[in-house]
């Protein structure tokens, strides 16, 4: 099986490059009786570049238009396969003849290569570019939809900017409405305004700079997974590092969990209006593989981005031998803003396929 398709139930395959024609995504397997529209798709596209700050992302800004060309049929989903796509139009391809042979450190130029001796489309990253994220971010809007159906919501939101972190310690709901107010898609909005100079700072000097994006998940039902080896958090960490640039995962407390004694770590159990719960969730809502029906909570790791202006060291493979290179053309001097969808996009989709294997979802919905 190629590496183009994620999930067994809800099946998820991407498609197109870069500076391809198009990029787009087929979905399979998801129930018939959604309403969904180019709409819903739309809503989620809008939110991938953000405007209010616009000299922290790259000059290129595709004007993205979801386009669903099957699986749809009287704004209700068919149960048939789901294809949406987008047009590239803001392509300038040009910027990369004079290096492709010279691999920009950190990126897959080199690795790319090798692997396909030398037909993969170069071209800003051809395949391996954080614009393929769009097909991710279009599946994401069916699941997320899919979702709330079932009262599960997925939030995600950048949490830190190099060493700028966010100490305020938000709701629900104000993470909700104002995660999308700062172009840094941080809800504590004194702490966007630090990271968004940051960045300013670091693309004035021609570098970039990384961050993290957190990613909660409220109301999912307890024992949603398939251990040992389709374990919930396993295929959620899978499907996370699909995400370019994304380079660390981590659940509840995560690695701080390695400095705790067990009396620390432990999630105590009680009784709660009936229900079991857990005093605290450092677990970061699953066990065993399984959701525990707390909210999940997931730490990613964004690495800067590795096209720079700054001079760096590489090789030129025409010739074999060591070279120099300076990126030019368009890029963004920090991506955590554009994976804050990606993310979220992602783990829905992996939330909608288990909850599907488990039957919780049926095949077939009745419209409430």
């Amino acid at each position: 099986m190629a590496g183009n398709s994620i999930g067994k139930s809800f099946v998820v395959t991407s498609f197109g490059e870069s500076h391809g024609k198009q990029v787009g995504v087929v979905v399979d397997g998801c129930p018939a009786g959604l309403r969904f529209s180019e709409t819903d798709v739309q809503a989620d596209l809008d939110r991938r570049i953000p405007l209010q700050k616009p000299e922290i992302v790259s000059a290129r800004r595709e004007k993205d238009a979801g386009q669903i060309s099957s699986g749809v049929f009287n704004g209700f989903t068919t149960g048939a396969p789901i294809c949406i796509t987008v047009e590239n139009k803001e392509t300038r391809s040009s910027d990369y003849e004079s290096i492709r042979d010279l691999p920009r450190p950190a990126h897959a130029d080199y690795t790319a290569r090798m692997k396909y001796g030398g037909f993969n489309d170069y071209r800003g990253g051809g395949r391996f570019s954080g614009r393929v994220t769009v097909a991710t971010i279009m599946a994401g809007a069916l699941a997320k939809k899919l979702l709330s159906r079932f009262d599960v919501d997925v939030l995600a939101y950048t949490k830190s900017i190099c060493k700028i972190k966010m100490g305020k310690q938000l709701g629900w709901e104000e993470i909700r409405k104002r995660r999308y107010e700062s172009a840094v898609r941080c809800p504590d909005l004194a702490c966007a305004e630090q990271m968004e100079n940051a960045i300013v700072n670091a693309a004035e000097k021609g570098d970039s700079i990384g961050g993290t994006v957190e990613c909660i998940v409220l109301n999912v039902p307890v024992g949603v997974g398939e251990p040992l080896m389709d374990a919930l958090d396993a295929d959620l960490a899978k499907a996370l590092f699909t995400v370019p640039a994304v380079k660390g995962v981590e659940f509840g407390a995560g690695f701080a969990l390695a400095e705790m004694q067990g009396s620390e770590a432990n999630d105590a159990f009680r009784m709660q209006e009936g229900k079991v719960v857990a005093a605290s969730n450092l677990a970061g809502g699953i066990l065993g593989g399984l959701s525990s029906g707390m909210p999940i909570t997931i730490r990613v790791a964004i690495k800067p981005t590795p096209s720079i202006s700054k001079e760096q060291h590489t090789v030129d493979l025409s010739k074999m031998q060591d070279s120099t290179i300076k990126v030019g053309g368009r890029h963004d001097p920090c991506v955590v803003p554009k994976a804050v969808p990606a993310i979220e996009a992602t783990v829905a989709i992996t939330l909608a396929d288990h909850m599907i294997r488990a039957g919780i979802i049926p095949k077939v919905l009745k419209e409430s």
